[in-house]
């Protein structure tokens, strides 16, 4: 294979001199792609089967050294063939209707994860694939060579008929595959021959080659050219594929190749590598209860979706699965279900960005007949209401959702107890996070970006403890954890009952501490009503001990003595130190130096100010910070807390409402058992 490629770039090297001759934009024809690009033509002719069905006409072509003839006889058998039916569409009547967004497209102004920039072109007329946008950003080049504009572009072709849509898409297409030869069968990181943009393009194109098949606007030229290129690119997906994530895609793609195109040599050995790649990937990356080892709800999505794309493949191609295979796409859906907000809005953690799951949610309850996701995703206005929750805990995960019930309204909280992550993490272990009455309120800092100018002011804060609602020690920051989870949490860490959710973690690897510093963080939700956090400090000498708390920007955040809550029209929380060590509380927002702190990111390269409130306190040894945490549909009722006995196993408190009554909760800093919850 080696050498094959090899020969071909050595081939490109001697007649480009000859390419570069004809005007590129010109070559529409197959006489034409022929005359120009002859070594290529001959080469893809040699990656086919020419023995496949329908290959007669072509294979005889072939032996007499006439490869004008094959490659037309190859575009009549694609033209006549049965496979990728899925794909195929009829030709929309045309017109001359138009959409702005992909107008936009048409002007090469590609809107790149919420970056609008203008790709440029070199002197010999091709864009420049390797622009990095206006904030000279590696992702934006990235994505930009996914090709999803294109994807844009097709559908509003299939919409309006309008054939300006499908030719911006041939010369695209014919502008991007002549400028990326030679195919250099490699492991890359470059902007055009990285494995997630080659697994893109690869969906992306099998759509469009199939869809336009027997459309005038996509040229001849430009079909051989894509036939010619799709081996390359199931040829890297094949050998210089990743892991987590990243192979989800690239093994769907490879298996994408693999089906629409059997008449390659190789598509049977691609599609037998990607089942049991796939199935062990599977094995691998996500848990037992369903959730994928990154610990990202973005990234599960991804992962999910390219699992349940890959099964789908192989159902076409009567590829039977393993059982459980299936059952765990199923589980992956549950954990989406069980961890929505109640305003449709994922968990926003590690790498990810806060978007709505609601809809997805519906897909799968509608693909797996479950009525009990149904009610969650409408907030009970249609299907079954779940016998199990409102409250979920995945002990692999390590992470315990909290609700008070499913209506909109609903209070909501994700605490998160579980591994570090095996990709995408951030260093944010006994973070909390919590919504109520249709509002975030305690909420992740986000990812910001990966690089560019967002990446490089914000993606360190992104990552680190700052932008996480726990614990610092004398200033200290978390060291990255455990990758993966060896065992699922202890039955004593964790505990759900009707009235009450229970939970505690730990965490002792702070960076460069000096001596013992460990926080052992206990949450006790009461269901309808509050929630307390105990941070139990352990220390072998005097620490000054952080306790940072990030509001959303939308939220109106006050001080009134030791209480810090929110003055908003509707959705409140009131944070209140029910422990009686001395407090000294920052308000900080919008920092920038010497170190970022008050931002808030919602997606990517979108970023705002927020407040985070900081409670310091010196402590000479081991202590005991305890918070109560009320939310409250408007204004934040009256209400009391004292610490009944505090023992070096528990605690107990009673918290004291004039409308509701009061309660006694012992709550145990690592022993489910025997957290308990009294109500008068």
């Amino acid at each position: 294979m080696k050498i094959k490629y090899f020969l071909l770039n050595l081939l490109f090297i001697l007649f480009s001199s000859v390419i570069f001759a004809q005007n590129w934009q010109e070559i529409k024809t197959v006489n034409d792609v022929c005359t120009v690009y002859p070594e290529q033509m001959e080469s893809m002719l040699g990656e086919l089967n020419l023995d496949f069905n329908g290959l007669e006409k072509v294979k005889k072509a072939y032996q007499n050294g006439d490869i004008e003839k094959a490659c037309t006889y190859l575009l009549e058998y694609y033209k006549n063939s049965n496979n990728a039916m899925h794909l195929r569409v009829n030709q929309p009547v045309k017109t001359t209707k138009t959409v702005a967004l992909s107008d936009t497209v048409l002007n090469d102004v590609f809107v790149i994860q919420n970056v609008r920039g203008q790709v440029r072109y070199g002197n010999d007329g091709h864009r420049d694939w390797y622009y990095k946008g206006p904030n000279n950003d590696e992702e934006w080049a990235w994505l930009s060579n996914r090709h999803s504009q294109l994807s844009t572009v097709l559908s509003t072709y299939f919409e309006t008929g309008n054939p300006k849509y499908a030719e911006y898409i041939d010369l695209f297409l014919r502008d991007f595959i002549i400028k990326s030869m030679p195919y250099p069968a490699v492991k890359s990181n470059t902007s055009v021959w990285r494995g997630l943009e080659v697994a893109a393009r690869t969906k992306v194109w099998s759509r469009i080659f199939f869809g336009l098949l027997k459309n005038e606007n996509l040229s001849p030229a430009t079909q051989l050219l894509m036939l010619s290129s799709l081996p390359d690119h199931a040829h890297y997906n094949r050998n210089f594929h990743s892991g987590n994530n990243w192979l989800t895609m690239e093994i769907s793609a490879l298996a994408t190749v693999a089906t629409n195109f059997p008449e390659y040599k190789d598509s049977e050995e691609w599609l037998d590598y990607s089942m049991g790649t796939m199935i062990e990937s599977m094995k691998n990356q996500v848990y037992p209860d369903g959730v994928q080892t990154e610990l990202s709800s973005h990234y599960h999505n991804v992962s999910m979706s390219n699992f349940e794309l890959f099964k789908n493949i192989c159902d076409k191609a009567n590829k039977k699965l393993p059982d459980f295979f299936n059952q765990t796409i199923e589980d992956m859906y549950a954990y989406l279900a069980h961890a929505m907000r109640p305003d449709g809005n994922r968990i926003l953690n590690n790498d990810g960005d806060r978007g709505s799951d609601r809809n997805l949610i519906l897909k799968g309850a509608k693909k797996f007949n479950n009525t009990e996701w149904e009610y969650i995703a409408t907030n009970g206005e249609s299907g079954t209401k779940p016998v199990n929750g409102p409250s979920w805990c995945y002990p692999w995960a390590g992470h315990l959702i909290s609700r008070s019930g499913y209506d909109a309204d609903a209070h909501w909280s994700f605490f998160d107890i579980g591994p570090w992550g095996s990709g995408h993490q951030h260093s944010d272990k006994l973070h909390l996070s919590i919504s109520a009455y249709g509002k975030d309120l305690l909420v992740d800092a986000g990812r910001f970006a990966y690089t560019g100018e967002v990446a490089r002011k914000f993606r360190q804060y992104a990552r680190s403890s700052r932008a996480h609602n726990l614990v610092l020690l004398d200033g200290k920051v978390q060291n990255p954890g455990s990758k993966l989870a060896e065992k699922p949490l202890l039955a004593e860490q964790y505990k759900i009952t009707d009235t009450f959710d229970y939970a505690s973690g730990t965490f002792n690897d702070f960076n460069d501490i000096e001596g013992v510093g460990e926080n052992l963080r206990t949450l006790f939700y009461v269901r309808g009503e509050f929630w307390i956090v105990v941070d139990k400090i352990k220390t072998d000498r005097p620490r000054k001990v952080e306790t940072l708390w990030h509001w959303h920007p939308g939220c109106l955040v006050q001080k009134e003595n030791r209480i810090v809550k929110t003055k908003n029209e509707r959705g409140n929380l009131a944070i209140i130190p029910v422990s009686k060590q001395k407090f000294d509380i920052k308000f900080i927002e919008g920092q920038e130096g010497p170190v970022a702190q008050g931002w808030y990111s919602p997606e990517y390269n979108k970023y705002e100010p927020n407040v985070a409130s900081i409670y310091s306190t010196d402590i000479e040894s081991e202590e005991t910070l305890v918070w109560l945490l009320v939310p409250s549909g408007n204004e934040v009722p009256e209400i009391h807390a004292k610490i009944i006995l505090e023992k070096e196993t528990e605690i107990k408190l009673e918290v004291i409402t004039k409308e509701r009554g009061s309660w006694k909760l012992t709550i145990p800093y690592q022993n489910s058992k025997k957290a308990k919850l009294e109500f008068n």
